[in-house]
């Protein structure tokens, strides 16, 4: 029983430290993205500053309405809503161009205030609540702008878009950054972080309670996380209580060396001798 602690508390730590390395890996990636950037799509709500090159008087900062406009100077109500800022760039200089307002304009937009787009991050992270898209957002930019995922959240997150929802594995994308970068954020996305599986101990065992239950954990490793039997109990006959697939609750006595699945119940019996 001592070994089998010694390997939980491995394990405990092993996860604590990969946790603090991930949070470190997403805050890395998500530095990656920080620059503004010409491929962002304008839209309603966006508050953006233009400037044209040798041309203060023409310098504006404006929200961008519903419709999908902006009034500018010499030029009147443009749509620029949809486009993203190179593209709008581009449409503001051939219309000042074109107007004769200014010779070969130099157009550049910034995004001050990114309000169009919209994810709103629920369950087990630090700061949940909606965050703004700004820039190209990925996964690992949103879950360090979060704080990354709680001790006791899942390693499984769900990404709701619409009437599709997608589960990543962040044990099989932190395995490539780039796995985790290429899954790209665009608004109106719901990210939910579920609290991770748990198993069920009780009866004659030092620390009865609800414990995490990971990947391939046996039912010894269980009966370990729960500090081992009492001077009253025993290994032998150890019960576990589950639902089947049907919804049924079943009795088994598994095998030590048997996993255990999620929501079990295990009960350790009192020695008889």
């Amino acid at each position: 029983m001592a070994t089998n602690l010694k390997i939980i508390m491995g394990n405990m730590m092993k996860r604590f430290l990969t946790s603090i390395i991930t949070l470190l890996a997403l805050i890395w990636l998500s530095t990656t993205a920080f620059a503004q950037e010409p491929t962002y799509v304008l839209g309603a709500g966006d508050l953006i500053r233009i400037n044209v090159f040798n041309n203060p008087d023409l310098t504006l900062e404006t929200r961008i309405a519903e419709g999908d406009i902006i009034s500018y100077p010499l030029i009147g109500p443009v749509k620029i809503g949809g486009m993203s800022t190179f593209a709008a760039e581009k449409k503001l200089a051939t219309m000042l161009e074109k107007g004769g307002y200014v010779k070969n304009p130099q157009v550049n937009i910034f995004v001050v205030q990114f309000q169009s787009k919209l994810v709103s991050v629920l369950g087990s992270v630090p700061k949940p609540g909606r965050y703004p898209i700004e820039r190209t957002t990925n996964l690992a930019d949103l879950l360090a702008l979060v704080g990354g995922v709680l001790p006791d959240g899942s390693d499984v997150i769900t990404v709701i878009n619409g009437p599709k929802k997608t589960e990543y594995d962040l044990h099989k994308v932190m395995a490539k950054a780039d796995d985790l970068k290429n899954i790209v954020l665009n608004g109106g996305e719901v990210v939910f972080v579920p609290r991770a599986p748990v198993f069920y101990i009780y009866g004659e065992v030092q620390r009865p309670g609800s414990y995490r239950l990971e990947r391939g954990m046996t039912l010894m490793q269980a009966l370990a996380q729960g500090g081992g039997p009492t001077l009253r109990g025993t290994e032998r006959n150890i019960k576990v209580n589950r639902q089947n697939a049907a919804g049924e609750k079943i009795e088994l006595r598994p095998a030590m060396t048997e996993a255990i699945q999620q929501d079990d119940v295990i009960y350790v019996q009192e020695s008889l001798f």
